[in-house]
């Protein structure tokens, strides 16, 4: 296993190929790297032979010998369920192995730390980004530190320690997280952010390649949470990648939604611009998007200012509302999953149909008590 990559990965502002020989989580300039080419879509590049998100290793961006570190990730299910008397269809990504979407991009991104030699590696987290690392990492044998918030879930700093990762609980808010790992990656450490690192993009990707396979077609609608940003610009990437392959005559409507609470995005995309400012944020049960700067968020921009999508934000009540109803329907699903279905709830008239929403993580993930 060398590491090479067999597709383009630049920076997005100078344009710097991303180095053969070296793990960089950001460019030197200071922009996130990202595909220039995404791995091309083909139906002649999937394996049927094998069960789950590696059937799809050959449309990973790296070489075919790069050896994936799977938990058997993928293959999620998609459950159909009425919203105020409305079909929507939930991809239920809670399945996978460590209860969230993350494992996807974790299987991938660790698959390339492991056959670039990397032996530690440090990560930042709200906690399911964490915990799903910190599971990758120990199934191939990397040793994994993660930095939290002390803010973060229970059964999440639980579960990163329980897969033998260092557990880093940095007091305050999020952003303090993302500062402590900056000072481990600047002392030398690899930083192998989901966020910042492209890797994962393709993993994600995996996800708009299932939906049309069990739907049978494109949805006219997608419906995600937004953080950093990864979970729907992954899912764009893969949805452009089948129709520019002429496997789906277009893609989706996009609509990502945020908390009220932290809404970056939403605000740059209400102003028109793909310039996001950092904001001040507030309390919400949905930690898995309490993020000030979102590092894809100004990738989703650019799409959704062309007409292709939109954002929402959602009000903490409504928020709460809507997990406590999706758990009467049998979805046990933590409250960042939730904003989804309170997006449909709120806008359901203006969706065309079929609508699929993406459930995040499970549960068992987080615990409130009301």
């Amino acid at each position: 296993m060398n590491g090479q990559i067999m597709t383009i990965i630049a920076c997005s502002k100078c344009h710097k190929i991303y180095p053969n020989d070296q793990t960089p989580f950001q460019c030197e300039c200071g922009g996130s790297f990202d595909y220039a080419e995404f791995p091309a879509y083909s139906d002649d590049l999937i394996d049927h032979s094998t069960y789950g998100m590696t059937k799809y290793t050959r449309l990973f961006g790296l070489v075919q010998d790069f050896g994936l570190i799977t938990l058997g990730e993928g293959n999620t299910p998609l459950l159909s369920t009425t919203i105020n008397g409305n079909e929507i269809f939930c991809k239920m990504e809670s399945h996978n192995p460590t209860g969230s979407y993350k494992d996807r991009g974790s299987a991938v991104l660790v698959s390339f730390l492991n056959s670039r030699g990397v032996r530690f590696a440090v990560e930042d987290s709200s906690g399911n980004a964490g915990a799903s690392f910190a599971g990758y990492c120990a199934r191939a044998g990397i040793n994994a530190r993660v930095y939290v918030p002390e803010s973060a879930s229970g059964p999440k700093r639980m579960q990163i320690e329980r897969y033998g990762a260092e557990l880093i609980q940095v007091p305050g808010p999020r952003r303090e997280a993302a500062n402590a790992v900056l000072k481990a990656a600047n002392a030398g450490a690899v930083y192998a952010s989901h966020a910042w690192m492209p890797f994962g993009l393709t993993g994600i990707a995996t996800i708009a390649y299932e939906i049309v396979e069990q739907l049978g077609k494109v949805p006219e609608t997608l419906i995600a949470p937004v953080g950093h940003g990864g979970l729907l610009y992954g899912i764009m990437r893969g949805f452009e990648s089948m129709n520019k392959a002429g496997r789906i005559p277009h893609e989706p409507y996009y609509l990502g939604v945020q908390s009220c609470g932290c809404a970056p995005v939403v605000s740059a995309y209400s102003n028109s611009t793909r310039q996001i400012s950092e904001v001040k944020l507030s309390e919400t049960a949905a930690e898995g998007v309490k993020v000030s700067q979102p590092a894809r968020g100004s990738s989703i921009l650019e799409r959704m200012i062309t007409g292709r999508g939109e954002m929402v934000a959602i009000e903490e009540g409504l928020l709460l509302d809507s997990w406590k109803e999706s758990a009467k329907q049998g979805f046990y699903m933590e409250p960042t999953s939730a904003l989804v279905w309170a997006a449909i709830k709120q806008n359901i008239k203006d969706f065309k149909t079929p609508v699929v929403a993406i459930i995040t993580g499970s549960g068992y993930k987080s615990i409130i008590l009301s």
